[in-house]
């Protein structure tokens, strides 16, 4: 029997299947483009598929994210973890902080309420540790939430002011000029400032989370337990 008239396998590029593939796309897409800029159909042109197709294996644009984000939270090393409630935590939410400071267009993603649910094990584990180190402290659980809430808009907001920043003076030509307060203050309106002006930029631009971070959980559980009743001892 001729085999002329068999039927020919598809002929170029094979079709990506693989999410590591895709997800390496996106990461490239994003740490040129940013992630605002991210879509499907661009994702889909990069890897040189058809947007349907990549539909077969992400859900949409928050779907991919969240896939790269737990990826990425795997990839964390969990930390030694000192035997005070209160260092726990500061170890967790450090670890955090420093794993989004690499990656800060992630910690922009989970600023809406509700990621959670959306994360896998591994960034669960840090927060499970500061829960239980609430706890362990004497808060209720409900006030273990509040403490990882505030310490949580604390990291993210530190990240994102200064990813912002450093985005700006990139793009800027003349950052010195912008964020200089001297010589525009009307000493006799905010004399405190004014005095300050020469300094500002220096001081505010100082890396102090650390050291901010350490007062904040101090007072958080300060705050926490003084209106919580003592436990019981057995």
């Amino acid at each position: 029997m001729s085999r002329t008239n068999a039927p020919h396998g598809r002929v170029g590029r094979p079709p990506v299947t693989s999410r590591t593939q895709i997800l390496a796309a996106a990461r490239r897409l994003i740490d040129r483009d940013g992630w605002e800029k991210l879509t499907i159909r661009r994702l889909a042109a990069e890897i040189g598929i058809g947007a349907t197709t990549l539909y077969h294996h992400v859900q949409n644009k928050e779907d991919l994210l969240f896939l790269l984000i737990q990826e990425y939270a795997e990839q964390i090393p969990h930390p030694g973890l000192p035997s005070e409630p209160r260092d726990r935590i500061i170890t967790a939410i450090t670890a955090i902080h420093d794993a989004l400071a690499d990656w800060p267009w992630a910690a922009d993603v989970l600023t809406a309420h509700g990621f959670l649910v959306r994360l896998g094990d591994s960034a669960l584990w840090l927060v499970e540790t500061i829960v239980a180190g609430a706890i362990d402290y004497g808060c209720t659980p409900e006030q273990a939430v509040y403490v990882v809430r505030n310490l949580w808009y604390y990291t993210v907001g530190e990240i994102l002011a200064r990813a912002h920043s450093a985005r700006r003076r990139a793009d800027d030509e003349q950052p010195a000029d912008r964020d200089a307060l001297s010589g525009i203050l009307d000493a006799s309106q905010v004399p405190r400032l004014a005095s300050l002006s020469d300094q500002w930029s220096a001081l505010a631009s100082r890396d102090d989370y650390h050291r901010g971070l350490q007062a904040f959980v101090d007072g958080l559980l300060a705050q926490a337990t003084a209106a919580t009743p003592p436990r019981d001892k057995a």
